[in-house]
């Protein structure tokens, strides 16, 4: 066991401050209170350095609501105004796809520097006419430019600034869903968003207003034809003079988008990767991004009878955290565009694998190594690893998207894109995606031309015989998937509602090379509430899970529906520790 050390203070909650905050002790601490860690057992933990306090504590609920229920439509998301926007096109007649789309370029507005109109937002769609679960891939590739011996010869990719950018994706992913699946026009389902630029309140809105302007003009050359009008916006802004523009910002202040990439650019319809657990059949986007891993996870625990365990005891963490730990090998390992990439994602979800991999864990103990498998051998270990590691990277990103309506459509949509710049008077801001990739050659996920990063974002739909029961969308980096495979055990296994999934003790593990700027593992490290108790942290602490206890949402902001199958009544929940708002009627 180790020695005596200081405590770690964290600062607003954030799940990475711990590292370089000052050190206080928490009986000398101008700041000390009564907290839950002061318990006895929580103290002699404190003493012999087992446990790291984050002492900030969880945020007041903001104005609004972030629990709701109703049968005609819902809306869960980020910003309360980007709710009211879905609600909005719902009422009007419009279904969860128009409702979607709304409420995803209203968060670009409202939560954003967390999400911007030129990042990206992959989407999960139910249709309900056609029955079909459809992904739509609204992730940008990397420029022509963008070249894995340009960004070695600048030290790694960026994280912030105008290189690490992506082609932009969200104006086609929106115009593809609506085509697909939608019955409004892009001027319909934009006004929303326009009122709230057009009150001029950042230095950007009022130019980002008059570029979707152009881009409601252009649709008004097609009337009556809703669908061309819909190609008609994309052609506006990825082939007429948007692009342009954003093509002459862009070699001026030495950005690497250029107008071929923008005008070349294609939204994939894809089917989605799914598996089952417990009866139900679980649905994700490819591994172009995380999402697959949460299958293999889930794949791990249904070996495991959760429910008899018990909801957040030892053993059920323990357990949980061990399968995140091996999926999370094979993600780092395996997972990049399977269009440049072999991905053995059949083998990687191959039961026969699941069962070979899960005899790893040990109940006991926690483990301190990665351990990525074999699947194309079908060996539970890979003889060799990659030790090849990146520095930190920003991880502040991304929001959320949720709706469902009367109809029976429901939309998941993990929208994302920060710290970049502004493209000059288009009013776009531009993310930073490409530090999802890494330089390292021979890795899957080497940057290329013309190749989608495997980014974090992550959106959730569970089907009961082939309809929806659950959607899950997740911001929060690397923490998305972890904050997702809670959710649905909560109310899979353990029968939560939304509410009090979303607002559960939970535990976060950094046990994974980090997926911005291939930040190191802190290997064993597990970040948890207290709220699980006393007992349960010091059990965990005795398998030798590094634990560091924090008060605050963990860096997940959580959301969630749920779909009544006999009633039809909908369900919806954000985290509201997190700024999740929701919408219902």
């Amino acid at each position: 066991m180790p020695g005596p050390r200081s405590v770690y203070f964290v600062e607003n909650g954030d799940p990475e401050a711990y590292d370089e905050c000052p050190r206080i002790h928490p009986d000398t601490s101008a700041n000390h209170m009564q907290v839950p860690w002061e318990r006895p057992m929580i103290r002699q933990l404190i003493a012999v350095g087992i446990l790291a306090i984050g002492t900030a504590s969880a945020s007041a609920a903001p104005p609004g609501t972030w629990e709701v229920s109703g049968t005609s439509g819902v809306v869960v998301a980020g910003g309360e105004e980007a709710v009211a926007a879905g609600i909005e096109v719902l009422r009007d007649g419009g279904n969860a796809v128009d409702a979607a789309v709304a409420t995803i370029l209203a968060l670009s507005v409202t939560d954003a520097t967390s999400f911007c109109f030129g990042g990206e937002v992959p989407i999960l769609i139910y249709d309900a006419r056609r029955g079909v679960v459809e992904v739509i891939a609204g992730q940008g590739a990397a420029p022509r430019l963008a070249t894995q011996r340009y960004f070695e010869q600048r030290g790694g990719i960026p994280g912030t600034g105008v290189e690490p950018a992506a082609v932009p994706a969200v104006v086609d992913a929106c115009v593809t869903a609506l085509d697909r699946s939608g019955t409004r026009t892009f001027a319909q389902v934009a006004a929303p968003a326009l009122r709230l630029l057009d009150r001029g309140v950042k230095d950007w809105h009022l130019d980002l207003a008059r570029t979707i302007r152009r881009l409601t003009a252009a649709e008004g050359d097609s009337p009556g034809e809703r669908r061309r009008g819909l190609r008609l916006v994309a052609d506006a802004f990825y082939r007429g003079a948007i692009a342009r523009e954003i093509d002459d910002w862009s070699r001026t202040h030495g950005g690497l988008v250029r107008y071929t990439d923008l005008a070349t650019h294609v939204t994939r319809v894809e089917e989605p990767v799914s598996s089952s657990y417990r009866g139900l059949t679980v649905v994700k986007c490819g591994p172009w991004t995380q999402g697959p891993y949460l299958l293999e996870a889930l794949q791990l625990l249904e070996g495991y009878d959760l429910k008899a365990m018990g909801h957040n005891r030892p053993d059920t963490i323990h357990t949980t955290v061990e399968a995140l730990k091996l999926a999370l090998a094979d993600r780092d390992t395996y997972y990049a565009d399977p269009l440049f990439a072999d991905v053995p994602l059949a083998e990687l979800l191959a039961p026969q694998y699941a069962s070979k991999r899960r005899a790893l864990i040990d109940p006991r103990h926690a483990s301190l190594t990665q351990r990525p498998g074999n699947p194309r051998a079908g060996h539970a270990l890979l003889d060799e690893t990659d030790a090849r590691r990146g520095v930190n990277g920003p991880a502040s990103d991304t929001t959320t998207c949720l709706t469902a309506d009367r109809f029976g459509n429901v939309v998941a949509a993990t929208p994302s894109g920060w710290s970049g710049v502004v493209a000059g008077k288009t009013g776009v801001w531009l993310g930073t995606r490409l530090q999802s990739f890494n330089t390292w050659p021979g890795h899957p996920n080497c940057i290329e031309p013309g190749k989608r990063p495997r980014i974090t974002l992550t959106p959730t739909l569970v089907l009961k015989d082939g309809k929806p029961l659950l959607a899950v969308s997740v911001a929060g980096g690397d923490n998305q998937e972890q904050m997702t495979l809670q959710l649905l055990l909560d109310q899979i296994d353990f029968g939560l509602p939304p509410a009090d999934a979303v607002t559960a003790p939970r535990f976060m593990s950094d046990h994974f090379l980090g997926s911005f700027r291939q930040a190191p593992p802190k290997l064993g490290q597990l970040r948890i509430n207290p709220e699980v108790g006393e007992t349960t942290l010091a059990e965990l602490s005795a398998r030798g899970h590094r634990l560091v206890v924090q008060q605050t949402p963990l860096g997940a902001a959580a959301t969630a529906v749920s779909i009544d199958p006999s009633s039809k009544l909908l369900r919806g929940a954000g985290d509201p520790r997190a700024g999740r708002h929701a919408g219902a009627y």
